[in-house]
């Protein structure tokens, strides 16, 4: 038997990070493809899916993320239905079982959690109704529990009913429950405010309730502090996780407009990406707002991950695998460059302003047009 901390444990204790992008990093390097998005590598290249995993344990990630996103059934039969005779037919249960495999053989090389991980159906985007629904992700549970998954995760959710009945599933299974939704402040898909959609995942059950996916930390950041909010004023209590995406959005005067909106995606995204240092300043902020699951997803690189570990590494009680080679700042103490070992301080990397990309701490109201009829308060 394991005696790994669990999860809840481990929160409880302190911070928890998660591990960063899986399938946008995959397709980038040429193991996935865009505009399908399924994890079709963990039967293709599964040694390439098991490097990744292990970039990220090394880089800290305290839980792995099975590669099971758009893995249900109906997702895999999509992408079968739409394959051209040079593309391999996939099995959706054979898929989930080789993604719980190949995370737990790398969690194993250390002392991360598995979490098996599933996202949004196609049965509840053309209303086939929550019985169908729930079977879809039931399927999926099971595979989880037959594999012996740490905890579930559902995740990307765009309406607040689908990750509803996503919880009433996974809570069948006696493991703990994260479940994250991909919205802003202006809500979700049907205008349930981040608050509401908050006291709605905890009272169907969810132990770590949080944001995942669509906007930079910046928003990530605005949003989950309205979900705290509102579970404060409703007494719920639960968990708080953050795993925005590792680019630079938008989200002006409440309108949504996630990453994949952006003219960029998914192959000019480059000039967007984070720093480390932005990972650096939202590891700090999102735990000074009480963030204690802390990870990224689409764009999160291994080294945003290492940044954030080693951001929080007080908080942890310990360091990050590799530190001895990447050494922010100290390292730059090495060097034979009299201008690289000036900037071997923490307050010169937190003070640049990067030529690329926004500066992601300005407020809201900065970035908000105004407006001539606007009521004040």
């Amino acid at each position: 038997m394991s005696t790994k901390k669990g999860l809840l444990e481990r929160l409880a204790a302190g911070p928890v990070i998660g591990d960063g992008s899986m399938l946008m990093t995959m397709e980038k390097r040429g193991y996935a493809v865009a505009g399908a998005w399924t994890p079709e590598a963990v039967i293709q290249h599964p040694d390439a899916v098991k490097q990744l995993h292990r970039e990220f344990l090394r880089a800290g990630a305290d839980v792995l993320q099975t590669f099971t996103f758009y893995a249900s059934e109906d997702s895999i039969e999509g992408k079968n239905s739409s394959a051209s005779v040079e593309d391999t037919l996939l099995n959706w249960e054979e898929l989930n079982e080789r993604a719980c495999d190949l995370a737990r053989e790398v969690a194993d090389e250390g002392d991360a959690l598995v979490a098996g991980s599933m996202g949004p159906v196609v049965a509840y985007e053309v209303g086939k109704g929550k019985d169908v629904v729930q079977n879809q992700f039931r399927q999926q549970c099971d595979v989880f529990s037959r594999k012996k998954v740490d905890f579930l995760v559902g995740e990307f959710f765009s309406y607040t009913e689908e990750a509803e009945w996503a919880i009433e599933v996974m809570k069948t299974y006696g493991l703990p429950v994260v479940c994250m939704m991909r919205i802003c402040i202006a809500g979700d898909e049907m205008g349930v405010k981040p608050a509401d959609s908050a006291v709605r995942l905890a009272k169907a059950g969810a132990d770590v309730i949080g944001v995942n996916c669509c906007y930079d930390p910046n928003i990530a950041l605005e949003t989950i502090a309205m979900m705290k909010e509102g579970l404060q004023a409703s007494k719920q209590r639960a968990h708080l996780i953050l795993q925005p995406v590792g680019f630079h959005t938008q989200e002006i005067a409440g309108e949504p407009i996630g990453y994949t909106e952006l003219p960029e995606f998914p192959y000019a995204m480059e000039p967007r990406v984070l720093t480390r240092i932005d990972a650096h300043k939202f590891a700090r902020a999102a735990y000074e707002l009480g963030v204690r699951y802390v990870g990224g997803c689409c764009g999160f690189e291994p080294h945003h991950i290492r940044a954030i570990s080693d951001e929080l590494k007080e908080e942890r009680g310990r360091g990050v695998f590799g530190i001895d080679k990447s050494g922010f700042p100290q390292s730059l103490n090495r060097s034979f460059v009299a201008t690289l070992r000036k900037r071997a301080s923490r307050d010169y990397w937190m003070n640049l302003k990067p030529s690329a990309g926004r500066d992601w701490i300005m407020k809201r109201a900065e970035l908000r047009p105004k407006s001539s009829d606007s009521k004040s308060s």
